[in-house]
C-alpha cells in the first residue's frame, strides 16, 4: 500500500537524497510540486503558479497535453526501448517530421538525450568534416554543461570548468542595448559586430577554425534578437573560409519564437542545427542535430565516431511525433507568434513605460526578456553582473514577490524572462503580465530615484 504523500515527505526525501544542479545544496529549498496542467503547476498545499518559465523554457506545448501523454502511454504498451542501431517506426517518423521543418537540406537527424549532447556532437561533426579544431562562440551564450558545451558557453557557469585548452575562442555578438561596439542603431551594431567577428577570424587564422556556433536568439543570456543581416553576414563569413555554421536552437526552436525554428525569421540556413527542449516539450528527454547534405556525406562510408545508448529512444520519439503533429494540427506555432505580437509585446511595452526599473523589453513569440536597471539613463543593471548574496538582493526580492503572487518567473542576473508555454491563452498571458506589473514595484524601490 502506497503511504500518504505530502509536500513535507517529498521535500524531506529530496533533501536527504537528491543532489541538485547549479546549487549550493545546503542553501536551497525546492518547492514540492504535486501536479501540473497547461500553463499552471501547483504544490501540495494547493498553491497554483502560472508558469512564466515553461520550467526551463521547454514545455512549449504546456504541461500534460493529453495527446502527448496518450502517445507516450501507447508507445510504452507497445515497445518501450530498442537500441539505436535498429530502424524503429517512431524514430523514423520523428526524424521525418523534424527534417520537414528544418531549413535547406538539413534532412538527416542524429538523436541525443538533450541539448548539451546535441552541441557536443555538432562540434564533433564540424571538426571531423573540416579537419580543423578551433570553434568560435559568443560571450553572451549558453550551450550546455558537458565538456565541450560548457567551454563554448559564454556565461559565468563556464568559469569553474573552463580548461582554456578546449579549442574555443569567444567573441562579442550583437546586443544594441549594451553594445560592446558603441553603436547607436541596429544597422551600426550589425556592421560592427560582423567586422569584429571578421577580425577575430583573421587573427585566429580562419584556416584553423572548424565552426562558428551561435544561438539563433540567445536564450538564458538575454533573448537578444539579432539585428537584420547579422546571421546572414555570419553565414557569408563561414562560406568564405569553409567554416561550418552551427545554429543552436535548443531553446529557440519548435515554436518558441513563433516559427518552427528561429532562423526562419532571418531566412538563414546553417550547416547544422542543434535542438532539444520544445521538440517534445521535455516530456521524455530528447535532443538532436539536424545535418546538412554535405556533412552527412562525410560519414557516408566513413563511420561517425559517436553514439548514445538512448539515441532516438522510442518513448521520447513518440512524444516528439505527438508534439509536432499536435502543434501543427492546433496551430500552436502561429498562436505563439500572435500572442507575442498582440499581447505579450504590447503588454510589456506598457509595463516598461510605467516602471523606472525596466530598461528594455525585447523578444518574439513566447520568448521575451525584461531588462531591469537602477537607472534608465545610465542603463546600470539592477544588480551587478553575476551577482550573488546581498548584491543580488533586489532580484531575489523581485522573484519572491512574483512567486508570492502566483507567478513563477524565469530570472537570470538582472533580467526576468517572459517565456510561458506556446499554448498560453490570451487571458493567461494578461494574468501573468498583471502579476509581473505588480511585482516590478518591488524592483522599482531599488532604482536611482526611489
Amino acid at each position: 500500500m502506497t503511504p500518504h504523500v505530502t509536500g513535507a515527505s517529498v521535500k524531506a526525501a529530496d533533501r536527504a537524497h537528491v543532489f541538485h544542479s547549479w546549487s549550493a545544496q545546503a542553501l536551497i529549498d525546492p518547492l514540492a510540486v504535486a501536479g501540473a496542467e497547461g500553463s499552471y503547476f501547483w504544490d501540495y498545499d494547493g498553491n497554483r503558479f502560472l508558469d512564466f518559465s515553461s520550467q526551463l523554457v521547454n514545455t512549449n506545448i504546456g504541461h500534460q497535453h493529453p495527446k502527448v501523454v496518450a502517445a507516450i502511454q501507447e508507445q510504452a504498451g507497445r515497445l518501450c526501448t530498442l537500441a539505436p542501431g535498429f530502424a524503429v517506426d517512431v524514430r523514423s517518423e520523428a526524424a521525418r517530421l523534424i527534417a520537414e521543418r528544418t531549413p535547406g537540406d538539413l534532412d538527416k537527424i542524429f538523436f541525443t538525450n538533450g541539448g548539451a549532447e546535441a552541441v557536443e556532437n555538432a562540434v564533433r561533426m564540424a571538426r571531423l568534416h573540416t579537419g580543423r579544431h578551433k570553434v568560435l562562440s559568443a560571450y553572451r551564450s549558453y550551450h550546455g554543461a558537458t565538456a565541450a558545451a560548457i567551454n563554448l558557453t559564454g556565461d559565468p557557469r563556464r568559469w569553474p570548468s573552463d580548461t582554456a585548452s578546449a579549442g574555443v575562442v569567444h567573441f562579442w555578438g550583437p546586443f544594441l542595448y549594451r553594445s560592446p561596439f558603441h553603436a547607436t542603431t541596429e544597422a551600426e551594431e550589425c556592421e560592427r559586430a560582423l567586422a569584429h567577428l571578421a577580425d577575430t577570424l583573421a587573427f585566429e587564422g580562419p584556416q584553423s577554425v572548424a565552426a562558428v556556433i551561435l544561438e539563433s536568439v540567445p536564450g538564458t543570456a538575454g533573448i537578444m534578437t539579432p539585428p537584420p543581416g547579422y546571421l546572414a553576414g555570419v553565414r557569408e563569413l563561414c562560406d568564405r573560409y569553409g567554416i561550418v555554421f552551427i545554429l543552436d536552437e535548443v531553446m529557440s526552436g519548435f515554436g518558441r519564437t513563433g516559427t518552427w525554428f528561429a532562423a526562419e525569421h532571418w531566412d538563414v540556413t546553417p550547416d547544422l542545427i542543434t535542438f532539444a527542449k520544445g521538440v517534445n516539450s521535455g516530456y521524455v528527454p530528447l535532443g538532436g542535430v539536424a545535418i546538412s547534405g554535405a556533412i552527412a556525406e562525410t560519414f557516408a562510408t566513413r563511420p561517425y565516431p559517436g553514439g548514445l545508448t538512448y539515441s532516438g529512444h522510442p518513448l521520447a520519439c513518440a512524444a516528439a511525433v505527438a508534439t509536432i503533429n499536435t502543434m501543427a494540427e492546433e496551430g500552436i506555432v502561429e498562436h505563439a507568434a500572435r500572442i507575442g505580437a498582440e499581447v505579450i509585446g504590447p503588454g510589456l511595452a506598457e509595463i516598461a513605460e510605467r516602471h523606472p526599473s525596466v530598461g528594455e523589453v525585447r523578444g518574439l513569440g513566447t520568448f521575451w526578456a525584461v531588462e531591469l536597471v537602477r537607472d534608465k539613463e545610465t542603463r546600470e543593471p539592477l544588480v551587478p553582473y553575476n551577482a550573488s548574496g546581498a548584491d543580488n538582493a533586489p532580484m531575489a526580492e523581485f522573484a519572491a514577490a512574483c512567486k508570492a503572487s502566483g507567478l513563477w518567473p524565469f530570472v537570470n542576473m538582472n533580467r526576468t524572462h517572459v517565456v510561458p508555454p506556446c499554448t498560453v491563452t490570451e487571458a493567461e498571458a494578461k494574468e501573468g503580465l498583471a502579476l509581473l506589473d505588480e511585482a516590478l514595484t518591488v524592483a522599482d524601490r531599488h532604482t536611482a530615484g526611489a
